[in-house]
């Protein structure tokens, strides 16, 4: 089984880029982030025309969830315990939730699209925003891997955290400074470590980024970060065979600024498994 996440930055402006991907890489679940469009405006055809079928969380052009997967998706939740909202300038004690989040199972797989608040600035309320979402989070991950210490369980997407000074080539990404690299975001990050989680990916693929600013010639110079992850349970990561992050995606027409990120997992998926190819 091939699970997939990508943050697409617009899947309305991507979408032949994206499903192209999908059935050229063999993917069975991809997990979206940015899709930046409403349910109503998802391009649904591309993808039931290669076989894959979706569920999406968005409400306007900002944030947006979204998987899609060519096997069935079954019991999904647009919103995790806890998850608090964010309105700028509300003095509301339960402001709105944001298209952050979307979990699925997928042939017993429990898998979240993530596309975790970006902070903005350390003084700013998103940062505040970012640090409740992601001690919410870290909460529910928490309980999960406890109520089902043997299920494949996974939070993957776009955390706007290098939790390393290696996952940093930007050079005005200054730690101490500025967000994704701050001290309470990295420990936020490392504290999922203790809620039954970890990153399965590192360990096959020590170095490299997934995220490229379209300024500065960033990409060119190969000033990045790597901020997208996947973070499975033990028996996730037991089952994991292979890990890759695909580099050459942030190349071409039309890019996203972020690159997929892939695990393959010794898990049947069935017989009928592969995508239809477009006639």
């Amino acid at each position: 089984m091939r699970i997939a996440t990508w943050n697409v930055n617009s899947i309305r402006t991507r979408v032949d880029r994206v499903v192209s991907w999908l059935v050229h890489e063999d993917v069975d679940v991809l997990t979206m982030q940015e899709t930046k469009c409403t349910p109503a405006q998802f391009p649904s055809e591309a993808f039931e025309a290669a076989g894959y079928e979706f569920a999406i969380h968005g409400f306007n052009q900002w944030n947006g969830v979204a998987i899609a997967s060519r096997l069935p998706i079954e019991d999904v939740a647009s919103s995790f315990p806890g998850m608090p909202g964010f309105a700028k300038g509300s003095e509301e004690a339960n402001p709105p939730q944001e298209a952050r989040a979307l979990g699925a199972t997928v042939n017993g797989v429990r898998v979240w699209s993530l596309y975790v608040p970006n902070g903005r600035s350390l003084d700013d309320p998103h940062y505040r925003y970012k640090l409740d979402w992601l001690a919410a989070l870290r909460d529910y991950t928490r309980a999960e891997t406890l109520a089902h210490p043997d299920r494949l369980f996974a939070l993957t997407g776009d955390f706007n955290i290098a939790p390393f000074d290696t996952d940093n080539g930007d050079p005005t990404i200054i730690v101490g400074l500025t967000t994704h690299v701050s001290p309470p975001e990295r420990e936020a990050f490392f504290a999922f470590e203790a809620t039954g989680v970890s990153d399965v990916v590192r360990p096959r693929v020590p170095t490299g980024f997934t995220y490229w600013d379209y300024r500065q010639l960033r990409f060119p110079r190969d000033e990045g970060m790597r901020i997208d992850f996947i973070l499975g349970s033990a028996a996730f990561a037991d089952a994991v065979t292979g890990a890759t992050i695909h580099r050459e995606e942030r190349k071409g027409t039309v890019p996203s600024d972020h690159v997929p990120v892939v695990v393959d997992l010794d898990i049947p998926v069935g017989d009928d498994d592969s995508p239809m190819i477009f006639g």
